[in-house]
């Protein structure tokens, strides 16, 4: 029971990603329109003879105010549709078209019993709203989460429904919209009698949390960090954000409630002088160490590391620690010290509680659309002003916060011997958390891998119950856990895996998305995924040969069975079968009559298809795509037409193996299944240019 609850949340939790994903963009066009148009920050930068009211520049800065704005207004039906995406299974189309039209119906009922009871003068005070015309209850983005959960389920159990043939027309997704309208028709009744003690609870509770001073700040940032390994911190700080949880406030004449919703108010209203601290406790606690602190935890890393292991781990780490610097988005250095030493991820933690506090105590007003990033500390703090915002305690104890992060974190490194980056032996792979594998070539053959590895760690196309995905994890609900392989999720570039019952988060950084795209193409093939299922199978019955091929071999060197190759990928067989060499030289030829179709961007492996049909992908080393090309030369590029024994790639051996890489090249038959036969040379030693395969 407790695992399908979790299972539940995290749905829940990601499902709210779609919604919030819009929040920067609106955020960018309100901050930039409503900060140019407000008469005291065009008098602060003297900016009054260059924007007048009604001039063309001042009309352009005007709509991107509006235009951001009208995002922030309808936030509970962008939150109905966008919750009815994330949570139905199929068709999503159809479930956040139903969302919309029972959202309506919803606060259309409500509208007419308000009326009925003599109208909103007849209501509590500030207990009503206007949500696009109608008269309404205030219900914020629950009401749209409301109808998102509910519409989602509903459309789940009957999109495929089918109906009595004199109805037939009406079955299956037409039935969806349907049966949410009726449904929400009486959900819209019940909130009329329901909601009010629901807003007096909220109301009590926000009471509570907002007179809980300084130490309920500190005790909501830690939580907000200790929720981000489950993926639940979306469930947790959403309601601050956007309820009468986080605070409520006239502003302008209006009731806003919602800490987030009332920072973005205060900021389009021209009366504003100073940002409410009470809202912005919530927010601005993130910026002190997401921008300083763990961009400084990812340098003691990086001297932590040892010598020789240094230049791999510094592009990784620099990578990451720009990224949480800029955008905010800090799970690729939070999960790379949070598998390694869990520890290191509960003191900082206890930090990132106490930088919520302290900008709570330095009364900081700088609030934010999706993440503690620069690019919101300049639009929403600097560029308000600090009279507004007190920004510059930010910058104050975000330095303090570098020198902290970088001592403790050191400290414990080399007090603990934690493996981090670069500290490991030199036989395993240095590498942060979000490894650059995903992105190791462009090509189609690169995203059927990465896609095939996902499949098969998850236990085939059968025990995927759902996918989905939010800021940087992959999301499936698995029918049976047993099945999950993490080694192979790892391998198609997850810089971690987390279980939860049937419930699987694959952690692949701000790419997933991405990732996930093309997962599901993939699974929209079936013969690709025919072919990842079986791939530990051996089929009774073959498909019909290609013509017969010979492979020569590409190099000179020692035979090796593909079994035994240190690489799941390869030695399960995961692209198809073939066989491995180590080689005796820098060199590699090709092993037939053919074309190039992939060389890939870290020419550490190429793809071939030989003039006869036979597809081969030839990879050099193991884990070498994480020199990024370093010691690799190419001769030859995509589509290029080469012969037997032509010059194909270089590399610098003795310099591969000294930065701790294996060399032992693979060579994959990826259609093998369409051979009849497939046979390897008995040979312990092979020249180059001699018979490797023979397909029949």
């Amino acid at each position: 029971m407790k695992d399908k609850i979790f299972g539940v949340l995290q749905r829940v939790g990601r499902s709210f990603m779609l919604p919030i994903a819009l929040l920067p963009v609106a955020g960018l066009l309100l901050g930039i329109g409503s900060s140019f148009t407000n008469p005291t920050t065009l008098e602060t930068y003297r900016l009054t003879s260059i924007i007048t009211e009604g001039g063309i520049l001042y009309t352009i800065l005007s709509i991107m105010s509006k235009t951001g704005g009208v995002v922030f207004d309808n936030l509970p039906l962008l939150f109905a549709m966008g919750v009815a995406i994330g949570m139905a299974k199929k068709e999503k189309e159809v479930a956040a078209l139903s969302a919309a039209i029972a959202y309506l119906i919803m606060n259309a009922a409500i509208s007419v019993l308000i009326s009925a009871r003599g109208g909103v003068e007849a209501m509590a005070e500030n207990s009503t709203t206007s949500a696009l015309g109608i008269t309404t209850l205030q219900m914020g983005v629950f009401g749209g989460i409301i109808v998102g959960l509910g519409v989602a389920a509903l459309h789940n159990r009957f999109y495929k429904i089918q109906l009595p043939q004199v109805l037939s027309f009406f079955g299956g997704t037409r039935f969806v919209p349907i049966i949410s309208s009726l449904v929400y028709l009486l959900v819209g009744i019940l909130m009329f009698f329901l909601w009010p003690i629901v807003q007096l609870g909220i109301s009590k509770l926000g009471g509570l949390v907002l007179n809980s001073g300084y130490a309920g700040t500190w005790i909501y940032g830690i939580i907000e960090r200790a929720l981000i390994p489950f993926g639940l911190h979306h469930v947790f700080y959403m309601p601050f954000w956007q309820t009468e949880l986080g605070g409520s406030m006239v502003i302008d004449g209006n009731l806003v409630q919602g800490a987030q919703n009332i920072f973005f108010a205060q900021l389009a209203s021209r009366s504003t002088q100073q940002f409410a601290v009470s809202a912005t406790r919530f927010m601005s606690g993130k910026f002190p160490f997401m921008i300083f602190g763990l961009p400084a935890a990812a340098f003691a890393m990086y001297k932590a590391a040892r010598p020789q292991k240094k230049k791999i781990v510094q592009g990784l780490l620099l990578s990451a620690a720009l990224t949480s610097i800029i955008t905010g988005i800090t799970e690729p250095l939070e999960f790379t010290f949070l598998f390694v030493a869990p520890l290191m991820y509960g003191v900082h933690c206890v930090l990132a509680g106490l930088s919520f506090m302290l900008m709570h105590i330095f009364n900081v007003g700088v609030g934010m659309t999706f993440s503690g990033g620069a690019i919101d500390l300049l639009l929403f703090g600097i560029l308000q002003g600090n009279a507004k915002t007190n920004w510059i305690w930010i910058v104050v104890v975000g330095l303090v916060y570098a020198v902290i992060y970088y001592f403790v974190f050191y400290y414990l490194i080399t007090k603990l011997n934690l493996k981090t980056p670069g500290r490991e032996a030199d036989d395993e792979e240095a590498k942060l958390y979000t490894r650059k594998d995903v992105n190791e070539a462009k090509s189609t053959n690169n995203q059927d891998r990465v896609s095939a590895l996902i499949l098969n760690g998850l236990g085939g196309k059968e025990n995927i119950s759902d996918i989905d995905c939010c800021a940087t994890r992959l999301r499936v609900t698995v029918n049976n856990s047993d099945l999950v392989q993490d080694s192979l999720l790892k391998e198609s570039g997850a810089s971690g895996v987390i279980r939860k019952g049937n419930g699987i988060q694959i952690i692949y950084g701000p790419q997933v998305s991405v990732i996930k795209s093309n997962f599901e193409d993939y699974l929209d093939h079936p013969e690709s995924t025919t072919k990842a299922i079986n791939t530990h199978q051996k089929k009774e019955s073959k498909k019909a040969a290609i013509s017969p091929t010979v492979i020569y071999s590409p190099m000179s060197g020692k035979i090796v069975k593909l079994e035994d190759v240190e690489d799941d990928v390869f030695s399960q067989k995961i692209l198809g079968d073939g066989i491995a060499i180590e080689p005796k030289d820098g060199k590699l030829f090709a092993p037939c009559n053919g074309k190039i179709t992939t060389v890939f961007e870290t020419k550490h492996a190429i793809n071939i298809i030989d003039e006869n049909g036979a597809e081969l992908l030839i990879h050099v080393g193991i884990d070498t795509v994480q020199l990024n090309g370093t010691h690799f030369k190419s001769y030859v590029k995509d589509g290029q037409t080469v012969k037997k024994g032509e010059l194909l790639l270089s590399f610098n051996m003795e310099e591969i193996k000294k930065a701790g890489y294996l060399l032992t090249t693979s060579l994959i038959v990826c259609n093998s299944d369409d051979y009849q036969e497939l046979n390897i040379t008995t040979s312990d030693m092979i020249n180059v240019g001699k018979t490797l395969i023979e397909l029949k």
